[in-house]
């Protein structure tokens, strides 16, 4: 990223989706959430006992960090003012001379939120250079006078929920216009994508794949021959399985494309006219 695009993603990142509650639901990254707040109670406590003078142990290795988690800070005029990641390199730079129209309102909208102890919540996505991607990331923050003090994690995994709806989405496409639908897929659409999650098709009379929403290479292969990575049939086994049902599930080990491990993964299936429309989402086991 250049310097200008850094800030802008960064700004956009943080300001685009403000103003959300905290969420409390528990998901896949309850425990995340519970370091991220722990560690943002630590540092707004630091910054009240201390004021400004904290803003240099946040930028430094050492008790402000957490894993990957780490403390930011901004100002209400736009200026990035601690990082103890990567954005250390902003520190000391303004931001809203290189925002558009838009950006500026938002972030005049989250410089807005009064300093009245409420710790609030957005979610967006983020250059994540552990794994030279753009994830989602999920950030807490709260003003203590003019600045705003930031902690944030990455999200790399769909949750199942998202996967059977996007299944559903896909199904129901399919069944109104499946070449379409399919073009759509092998292009990597937006629509048929979300973070980790991605569709893939198999013709179950040629038993072929005839759409891959991440390996173009499959289109067109023997699905049968299909086998997850520690060598499981998975191909032979949604076969049978959807030989004689609407909807199914399978669960294998596989490449998540966005951590770039190997991971256990979790497919739904849905037949529709032919043919087995799946999605699956990841998890460490």
């Amino acid at each position: 990223m250049s310097h200008y695009r850094a800030i802008a993603a960064l700004c956009l990142c943080f300001f685009s989706l403000v103003g959300f509650a905290q969420q409390a639901a528990v998901d896949a990254y309850s425990a995340d959430t519970q370091r991220a707040n722990a560690l943002l109670v630590k540092a707004v406590d630091e910054y009240k006992a201390k004021g400004d003078s904290a803003l240099a142990e946040f930028s430094r290795q050492g008790a402000f960090i957490d894993g990957e988690l780490y403390i930011y800070v901004v100002d209400t005029s736009g200026v990035m003012l601690a990082s103890g990641g990567p954005s250390a390199s902003l520190v000391g730079k303004p931001v809203l001379s290189v925002l558009d129209v838009d950006l500026k309102e938002a972030f005049e909208h989250a410089i807005a939120q009064p300093d009245d102890g409420i710790v609030r919540s957005a979610e967006y996505r983020w250059w994540n250079w552990q794994h030279a991607k753009v994830e989602r990331k999920r950030v807490f923050y709260q003003r203590v006078k003019d600045r705003l003090i930031v902690v944030g994690y990455y999200m790399p995994r769909s949750s199942p929920e998202q996967a059977q709806q996007l299944l559903g989405q896909i199904s129901r496409q399919v069944a109104n216009d499946a070449k379409t639908t399919f073009g759509l897929i092998n292009q990597h659409d937006k629509q048929f994508t979300e973070d980790d999650l991605y569709a893939f098709v198999v013709d179950l009379k040629t038993k072929r794949f005839v759409a891959h929403g991440f390996s173009s290479r499959l289109i067109g292969t023997d699905f049968k021959s299909l086998r997850s990575v520690d060598g499981k049939p998975i191909g032979e086994d949604i076969l049978k399985q959807m030989s004689g049902l609407e909807t199914g599930e399978i669960a294998y080990l596989w490449r998540n494309p966005i951590t770039g491990q190997n991971e256990y993964k979790r497919t739904f299936l849905q037949r529709v006219n032919g043919f087995v429309v799946a999605v699956g989402c990841y998890a460490v086991k």
